[in-house]
């Protein structure tokens, strides 16, 4: 680990502040409510191409993560839950009567609401509960890669890669376990900046660089 952190460390650039978890989980603490724009590529072998879903997470408080679908559908989805992960799921579709569910039947999203939780709480002990964690790069542009604790999630999730500048979270690409394709989810500047842009290509970069 020692190895690994002073090799990062001779690969930046002149002038550039290698970073940890604890410098990474510093900076992306937001008290709630907060919200953020999001656009997310979901990629199937059914679709000649990756299926573009936009909309804006809200987390009206430290329990509960709200992610508002908006374009090419409109969808809402409550999550809310409490530290011990227990709560419940609600899906809203116009035209159609809300599904309520007991979180424990989806863990991933059990991972999910403890992750957004914890990382907008700069809480490294909750989210250490969840993950495993593993940082890597610079200030002005770094990663930190979440592995799954729990054997059940494991089975569903490999890892979330988290892609930022500074104090900005701009892309979180989720790889499944197993031979799934990968889901990546621009946030904040990278979703603004993916206004417009349409080649799966394009939008796969904005995810990993932050210009």
């Amino acid at each position: 680990m020692v190895a690994t952190a002073c090799a990062a460390a001779e690969a930046a650039p002149a002038g550039a502040h290698p970073v940890d978890a604890d410098w990474i989980l510093a900076r992306l603490a937001r008290p709630s409510p907060s919200r953020t724009g999001f656009v997310e590529l979901r990629d199937s072998a059914l679709l000649k191409a990756p299926l573009r879903i936009a909309g804006e997470y809200r987390r009206p408080d430290a329990d509960t993560l709200v992610r508002e679908v908006r374009v090419p559908y409109a969808e809402t989805t409550t999550i809310a839950a409490d530290r011990t992960g227990a709560g419940t799921v609600r899906i809203e579709r116009a035209g159609q009567s809300p599904r309520v569910f007991p979180l424990a039947r989806v863990p991933e999203l059990v991972g999910l609401q403890a992750s957004f939780g914890a990382l907008l709480a700069g809480d490294r002990a909750r989210l250490e509960q969840h993950f495993a964690l593993a940082s890597d790069g610079t200030r002005q542009r770094w990663t930190l890669v979440l592995t799954p604790r729990d054997a059940t999630l494991a089975a569903k999730l490999r890892a979330l890669v988290l892609y930022g500048r500074g104090a900005e979270l701009r892309c979180i690409e989720t790889r499944p376990a197993g031979a799934g394709a990968v889901q990546r989810t621009l946030l904040a500047g990278a979703a603004r900046a993916a206004a417009g842009v349409e080649p799966t290509t394009a939008l796969v970069a904005l995810c990993h660089t932050a210009p």
